[in-house]
């Protein structure tokens, strides 16, 4: 009986396996070995362990972050002590006047410890367009996505411009999902193909009306970037602002697969605390650092503040909040990566865990890291 049993388990298996392969989703055997095999039920901080990578070497000058004189005296808040407990922080730092006033790492994190960025990467392609059109590899954010794709030469896809992706209003046919194998989020982060699936995907509305969050939006935009400048997007990140910016340690962009060498433009550049807050300094400081111009101080305007009247939280891939009449920008990704800047008050909050509690205001947990952040970098001189 027990071997009846397992011979019809053997054989519905190999049938499960035919069929994937048979509809082309063998992307799902990918994933159930990486994800729920884990323990997990979507992408967590440490999985660009089994992902291919394209490794960044930091700056040859490295330039490490100044510490304030009154650094880590302040203990955090009963309030911060808790959200960091029950949505398991790695990493809490704030930052006032381009120095450090408090960090503090858990669960064995340290300061050079690799942490997925998720979303947050989407701050970064932008960034790469922005330095595209500072060298003239593209001409604006209003040239045609058809002048680098053909897919793109008819229909809807014919108005879609580089600056609808970056704002995410691309009119695209796309499904954000997370938590889902089946779908098209989930088989982008799995597939070893990226540049064929994204290309498959059609525009089924006008381009340019109103902002719509999708991942595939800015897969594109990277791919864009990638074909503009004749490098991947790692070289030419690496080039343009991890070797100005001093970045400290070694940074993995997650790759689609070695052979096709395709960034996952959306997501996936695995970097810690200190290096992801230089993104925040760079803004902050209008494209400039250290008195070179790294983005142009238009492009910085443009891309935090908002592209729409219907979405006044998003710009060109940076989010935008305020908070209590301050002006606040901030790179967000999913399980609750951030990168928080109050450009007025010069203060930069970074964030990185394992879960997250979307809401608005007081209901989520970015408005509290906001708020708990901007008391510790106010609370001393």
């Amino acid at each position: 009986m027990i071997q009846k049993t397992l011979k019809w388990i053997a054989i519905i298996f190999a049938v499960l396996i035919a069929l994937i392969y048979a509809f082309d989703v063998d992307y799902i055997l990918k994933g159930t070995r990486v994800i729920y095999l884990t323990g997990n039920n979507t992408a967590y901080l440490s999985d660009y362990k089994h992902f291919d990578n394209r490794i960044i070497e930091p700056s040859p000058v490295a330039e490490p972050w100044a510490k304030h004189n009154k650094y880590n005296t302040i203990e955090e808040t009963e309030e911060l002590a808790a959200i960091n407990k029950l949505r398991e922080t790695k990493a809490f730092l704030v930052i006032k006047n381009d120095s450090i006033i408090f960090e503090k790492y858990f669960d064995g994190y340290s300061e050079s410890s690799k942490s997925n960025s998720f979303s947050m990467a989407k701050s970064i392609t932008v960034s790469l367009l922005g330095k595209a059109i500072m060298d003239g590899k593209i001409r604006s954010f209003d040239q045609p996505v058809g002048d680098f794709f053909d897919e793109y030469k008819t229909g809807f896809g014919a108005e879609l411009t580089i600056g609808d992706l970056a704002s995410m209003s691309s009119g695209m046919e796309w499904s954000e999902k997370y938590y889902s194998i089946i779908n098209i989020t989930s088989e982008s982060y799995l597939t070893d193909d990226l540049r064929s699936l994204i290309l498959k995907q059609k525009i089924i509305k006008k381009p340019g009306q109103k902002f719509r969050y999708s991942s595939g939006d800015t897969q594109l935009l990277g791919m864009v970037i990638e074909k503009a400048t004749n490098t991947n997007l790692s070289e030419y990140l690496r080039n343009n602002f991890i070797i100005p910016m001093g970045f400290e340690n070694q940074a993995l962009w997650q790759l689609d697969s070695e052979e096709n060498g395709m960034e996952k433009a959306y997501c996936c550049f695995a970097s810690n605390a200190k290096d992801f807050a230089r993104f925040g300094k760079l803004y902050k400081n209008n494209g400039k650092w250290n008195n070179e111009i790294l983005l142009d101080s238009t492009f910085i305007n443009k891309a935090t503040n908002p592209v729409f009247d219907t979405s006044p939280y998003y710009g060109y891939g940076w989010w935008l909040y305020n908070y209590n009449g301050k002006k606040v920008f901030t790179m967000n990704g999913h399980r609750g990566q951030f990168v928080i800047v109050f450009p007025e008050e010069d203060i930069i909050i970074v964030r990185l865990g394992d879960k997250n509690q979307e809401g608005d205001n007081d209901d989520g947990d970015l408005y509290k890291y906001i708020s708990e952040g901007y008391n510790l970098a106010t609370s001393i001189d």
